[in-house]
């Protein structure tokens, strides 16, 4: 790979864009966006080297292609890279919508794109925030099918653990639903609490007085609402089973405090820590 493309330029392009120039000085990262002012700040912290003037530029120049918009931007996006003769991959959260619209446009996905994910982000939504070692020590999963193209799915291999990153694969199915619990159900929490407490009354005394623990659990509050819209309303079914178990689970916590069941509650408690204790030790320290 001589020139990485990038198809809407945020944290995920960008640090993509760092990293890959970090392990090869040689490359060339050409960028499109409808946001110009998201190309003039990656032309001016060094991110990228050129932008392009289209996707049709930039298919004409790129090796390889990363589609980073929001998954409801994918079918636009995908369309004008009908003739893209390189490899194409891309990081949406959600990849069921990326097959439907590949089958509304071609019957299928084609065999040089690659379906990926990388789970690694930040509420710093920018190009702005852009790190070289942001999926270092992180999991990305590559979704591909069976007419998937050997080398494609190897350049894309590659490209990942280039950027630090372990690679997995999954099916589409499973991809979604286990990033409906993980990931998506999550930001949901997090808006949603953000939202119930601002409407509490005295929104300054209520942040005011929150505590560390609101400030780690709604960080991720601060994330891109447009990105996290379209994940919500594109994984519906998966996302709405697991926020109907949570609910439930809720009112029975409520049950447990009204009814004084003081040894339900503990126990409930002590397997979440001792759960959230085991994930711990799975994790790579963050950077």
């Amino acid at each position: 790979m001589k020139v990485f493309g990038v198809v809407g330029l945020g944290l995920i392009g960008g640090s993509m864009a760092l990293g890959l120039k970090a392990a090869n000085a040689k490359l060339s990262v050409i960028a499109y966006d409808t946001d110009d002012q998201a190309l003039a700040a990656g032309l001016a912290l060094d991110v990228i080297d050129e932008q392009a003037a289209s996707i049709s530029d930039l298919s004409a120049r790129a090796d390889l292609i990363c589609v980073c918009t929001p998954v409801m931007q994918m079918k636009r996006v995908m369309a004008e890279l009908s003739n893209f003769e390189g490899t194409v991959t891309d990081v949406c959260s959600v990849k069921g919508p990326v097959v439907d619209a590949a089958k509304e446009l071609w019957g299928g996905l084609p065999a040089n794109w690659v379906p990926g994910h990388p789970i690694a982000g930040s509420e710093k939504h920018s190009v702005r925030g852009a790190r070289s070692d942001l999926f270092q020590n992180h999991k990305t999963i590559l979704t591909p099918n069976a007419a998937t193209l050997p080398d494609a799915l190897n350049q894309v291999t590659k490209l990942w653990q280039t950027l630090g990153a372990e690679v997995v694969s999954m099916t589409i199915d499973h991809h979604d639903d286990v990033l409906a619990q993980t990931s998506h159900l999550p930001h949901l929490l997090a808006y949603t609490l953000v939202d119930v407490l601002a409407g509490f009354g005295d929104e300054r005394e209520v942040f005011e007085y929150a505590a560390g623990g609101f400030r780690d659990f709604s960080r991720i509050a601060a994330s891109d609402p447009v990105m996290w819209h379209d994940i919500f309303m594109t994984n519906q079914a998966a996302l709405l089973k697991r926020l109907k178990t949570m609910v439930a689970a809720l009112e029975d916590t409520a049950n447990l405090i009204e009814n004084n069941d003081s040894d339900a509650l503990m126990l409930r408690l002590k397997r979440a820590k001792a759960a959230r204790d085991y994930f711990t030790g799975l994790q790579p320290d963050e950077p």
